[in-house]
């Protein structure tokens, strides 16, 4: 792993941890946090772990709130604008890198679903992709999966934000016994992940 950087964005800086492959990169993959959390749960290193095993350099984004040590999320535009600039910057930098995947766990999956197209991604990985708010599922956030990109969805059956259903570009997989936080077998959810990479041929292991 590099050393951690930080990236000026228009809403303070954001800090960018990347891990490379020990070949050239197949693919760059741009991983975001959840709303109150880091890059370091355990799903995103699971994911982190098996996608640079396959090849990909993987680059995971602490949003510029959680850089300043604030806890709530700021708000939706904020977040897009922020992540947005720091795409921009990645893009720049590993312009020799073909394809840019885009991603993340809950608050991180719906940014990076909701910019996709802005930032020129070829496909999405969605970790606990939050439905809905608990209880509330006629606050349906399904619109924002409908990116036409491909999109891989992998959320825990037990899941109280719900599950989203599979789409013509949306695989969804449920992973049982697992909440919001898939934290009961993270190596199991990468190897989800893995077998997508690979599927699309964008893993080079």
């Amino acid at each position: 792993m590099l050393p951690s950087e930080e990236i000026d964005t228009p809403r303070g800086p954001a800090r960018i941890d990347t891990d490379l492959p020990a070949r050239s990169p197949s693919a760059l993959l741009v991983l975001g946090h959840g709303a109150g959390g880091s890059v370091d749960a355990p799903d995103l290193l699971a994911v982190r772990d098996a996608a640079v095993a396959a090849g990909l350099t993987v680059i995971r984004v602490t949003q510029p709130y959680r850089v300043a040590g604030r806890r709530a999320p700021a708000p939706a535009g904020h977040l897009d604008e922020a992540w947005t600039a720091v795409l921009t910057a990645l893009r720049a930098r590993h312009h020799e890198v073909p394809t840019v995947l885009v991603g993340g766990r809950s608050s991180g999956a719906r940014v990076a679903c909701r910019t996709a197209h802005a930032v020129g991604a070829a496909g999405v990985v969605a970790l606990a992709f939050p439905l809905h708010p608990p209880g509330r599922p006629e606050r349906s956030r399904a619109a924002e999966l409908a990116t036409g990109l491909p999109t891989l969805v992998v959320n825990g059956d037990r899941d109280p934000f719900g599950v989203p259903a599979s789409g013509p570009a949306v695989q969804v997989v449920t992973r049982p016994g697992e909440t919001h936080d898939l934290r009961r077998d993270p190596a199991g959810t990468a190897d989800v992940v893995r077998d997508w990479l690979r599927l699309h041929r964008w893993a080079t292991d």
